[in-house]
């Protein structure tokens, strides 16, 4: 992109901290907050869908207020996204690249895919059940208008989270996990600018879908969170920007924390209060802004229409089965932000700017960071529109009276971590990039279950992270054994001299 002319921004915040969890809805977490505050665009409980779009007499499915732990998963895919936010089925013959937004296509979609699973998805958490997020909603700051940055599953959306854009990607495009996607990221826009940045992974992290995080020069920026995270926090050197990335798989020594069905909500929840709790005791506190949204909706209804007319980040189309141009967004996803310059109970509707039509979504963190720490250009022309949430800090000083710890959370499953079962379709993808790293044939994901991918990809991390330390040993010594011999080689031209 070229260059946008900016001026320094006088802002506090000097560390963005971003959390990204899985597959989840603003209705189905955040929509029964309107009970709290109603300025928030949530639900009151006269919102439905039918069983059957196209009967005129069909059953209403009413979005209740009783969720708790989901098992089965529903579907997410582009086709079923199309079909929940349109009321229409998808049609691989004709498809319609600018359907009617109707949000009325979620309970025909979940009963294709399961009898009785609209009730799954036409349903969502009281507020004492999700006790970490009301009590950050309550004591920060709820934006209630920010959309995934395409309607599809989670890879692609998480590609828009560092890069604004998915690099034509609507689905896995399995030669590009294996070489990397090739876009520019805000990492590198970042480094150019003199920034630093640090990633926090527990079992796997997804920025290596990014060819150019696969370098070994990048390898120190990498961290286990709970190795790192904590200490970083504590010793007052957390980077500039701070990406935590959940724990993806399900073991039964550590539970899986990226609220995925059918993981438990409530570990998310425990690691929501854990990075709280140590961001807040750290001397950095009154410099940083934290945030915690989603990849995408999950399935789970939502009834705010989708924006439509967004544009496309780089003029990249998907495969001509999807007939997509990138030019509509996402369902809502919840998002929630955390500073001491945030007044208790602030809601964040839509953005300020910089277009008539601007949007929060995933796209928008790289925009804030731009305008944060003036970065000299934007990386696609989706961020240079999305709306940066740096609106959010709304205080002139910072507040002393932030809680030092939240609340405990609520344990919802009453089974054990199920290590045999299949893996799902975005496990798969990262035991993809995990055997992109190790050079093994992709084949070798048919054949594992969660347990084992979980193995495999830890290993993965392990070879490459090994492999990065020991490329940057050897350039060491090779700039030590070059430098010594330019010294020797200076020592004997002046005693030649002399």
């Amino acid at each position: 992109m070229a260059a946008e002319t900016s001026s320094a921004t006088s802002s506090p915040i000097k560390t963005v901290v971003v959390l990204v969890q899985e597959n989840r809805s603003f209705d189905h977490m955040l929509g029964w907050f309107k009970t709290l505050n109603p300025e928030i665009d949530g639900v009151t409980g006269s919102e439905s869908n039918p069983i059957s779009t196209s009967d005129p007499s069909s059953a209403q499915v009413t979005f209740k207020d009783t969720a708790a732990h989901i098992d089965p998963d529903p579907d997410h895919s582009f086709r079923a996204i199309y079909e929940q936010v349109s009321g229409k089925p998808w049609d691989f013959k004709n498809p319609d690249p600018n359907p009617e937004i109707k949000m009325n296509g979620f309970a025909q979609n979940a009963e294709r895919t399961k009898p009785g699973l609209s009730e799954t998805v036409m349903n969502g958490f009281k507020p004492e059940m999700v006790p970490v997020f009301k009590q950050l909603v309550t004591e920060f700051a709820v934006c209630d208008r920010w959309f995934a940055s395409l309607p599809t599953s989670t890879l692609s959306n998480r590609l828009y989270v560092h890069s604004a854009t998915s690099h034509g990607g609507v689905t896995n495009i399995t030669q590009k996990v294996i070489e990397g996607y090739p876009q520019k990221t805000i990492f590198e826009s970042l480094e150019e600018n003199g920034y630093s940045f640090g990633i926090y992974h527990q079992s796997f992290p997804t920025t290596l879908f990014y060819r150019n995080l696969r370098h070994f020069k990048y390898v120190d920026n990498f961290h286990h969170y709970h190795l790192g995270f904590k200490r970083h926090c504590k010793d007052g050197k957390l980077p500039n920007y701070v990406v935590i990335e959940p724990r993806y798989f399900d073991s039964l020594t550590a539970a899986a924390n990226d609220d995925h069905p059918s993981h438990d909500v409530s570990n998310g929840q425990k690691l929501v209060k854990e990075i709280y709790e140590a961001l807040r005791s750290s001397p950095q506190w009154n410099e940083i802004l934290f945030l915690v949204t989603y990849d995408e909706h999950g399935g789970f209804y939502d009834h705010v229409p989708t924006p439509t007319r967004v544009p496309s980040p780089d003029d990249i189309v998907a495969p001509k089965r999807y007939n997509f141009e990138f030019d509509r967004l996402g369902c809502r996803v919840p998002a929630i932000m955390v500073s001491p310059w945030i007044e208790p109970g602030t809601v964040l509707h839509r953005p300020s700017g910089p277009h008539p039509t601007s949007e929060f979504e995933h796209s928008s963190i790289a925009a804030t960071l731009k305008k944060i720490f003036n970065l000299k250009e934007f990386l696609t022309k989706r961020d240079a529109w999305a709306g940066s949430f740096d609106i959010v800090v709304n205080r002139s000083t910072p507040r002393t009276d932030c809680p030092e710890k939240l609340a405990e959370p609520v344990k919802m499953r009453s089974t054990e971590a199920k290590e045999t079962a299949k893996l799902s379709d975005f496990q798969e993808e990262l035991v993809q990039v995990a055997a992109a790293l190790k050079g093994d044939p992709l084949k070798l994901v048919e054949s594992m279950n969660v347990s084992s991918g979980l193995k495999y990809v830890e290993d993965a991390f392990k070879k490459f992270y090994d492999d990065g330390q020991n490329q940057k040993a050897k350039e060491f010594n090779f700039r030590e054994e070059r430098c010594l011999l330019i010294g020797l080689k200076s020592l004997i031209k002046h005693r030649h001299d002399h």
